[in-house]
């Protein structure tokens, strides 16, 4: 059954082929085609009348919302009569060369951190670089100038305050010797 409470008909097209893909598509499938499909459909881009354009982008936006929600997907496979388990498929890169493979997010869902990053995000970590490097060298730089300093110790200093309190001490010792 679909929104209006009718089983699909063979005359009614399915939401596969709304987007022109195989039942067994990938998800990764079925995304690139809505975002083909929706370029071409966007009432904002395309040449059709906007009323026209407007019901095929709303058909194309409730076909992806069913078909990449697993769930939903199940579901609606049940109700046009589709099997998901009784058909084997083959991998997608199966006649792709080993060194062409390409390593692609499973997910139908966009994912954030499957995107380039933006230009101001490069320049932020060109920014964030550019600082370590400068307090790395700043470190090298003053371990290199005044690192030895640092490490030697001034043994002289001591000796001389203790040098004063004991003689300070004997002045004191001599003088109430000689005053009793």
């Amino acid at each position: 059954m679909n929104q209006n409470g009718k089983i699909p008909s063979r005359s009614e097209p399915t939401y596969y082929s709304l987007l022109g893909v195989h039942p067994a598509a990938s998800a990764i499938e079925i995304r690139r085609a809505y975002r083909e499909l929706s370029k071409r459909y966007h009432p904002d881009t395309t040449d059709l009348p906007t009323a026209l354009a407007t019901v095929k982008f709303q058909k194309l936006n409730e076909a992806y919302g069913t078909l990449s929600n697993p769930q939903k997907r199940l579901s609606y496979d049940l109700k046009i009569g589709y099997s998901r388990f009784s058909v084997i498929q083959p991998p997608s890169d199966l006649n792709q060369p080993v060194s062409q493979s390409r390593h692609l997010s499973k997910s139908a869902y966009l994912d954030p951190s499957d995107r380039p990053l933006s230009p101001g995000e490069l320049f932020a970590l060109f920014i964030l670089g550019v600082t370590f490097l400068g307090c790395l060298l700043l470190v090298i730089a003053v371990g290199l100038t005044k690192g030895e300093a640092a490490f030697q110790t001034n043994i002289q200093q001591p000796d001389i305050v203790v040098q004063q309190i004991i003689n300070s001490n004997k002045s004191n010792i001599v003088n109430k010797f000689h005053n009793n």
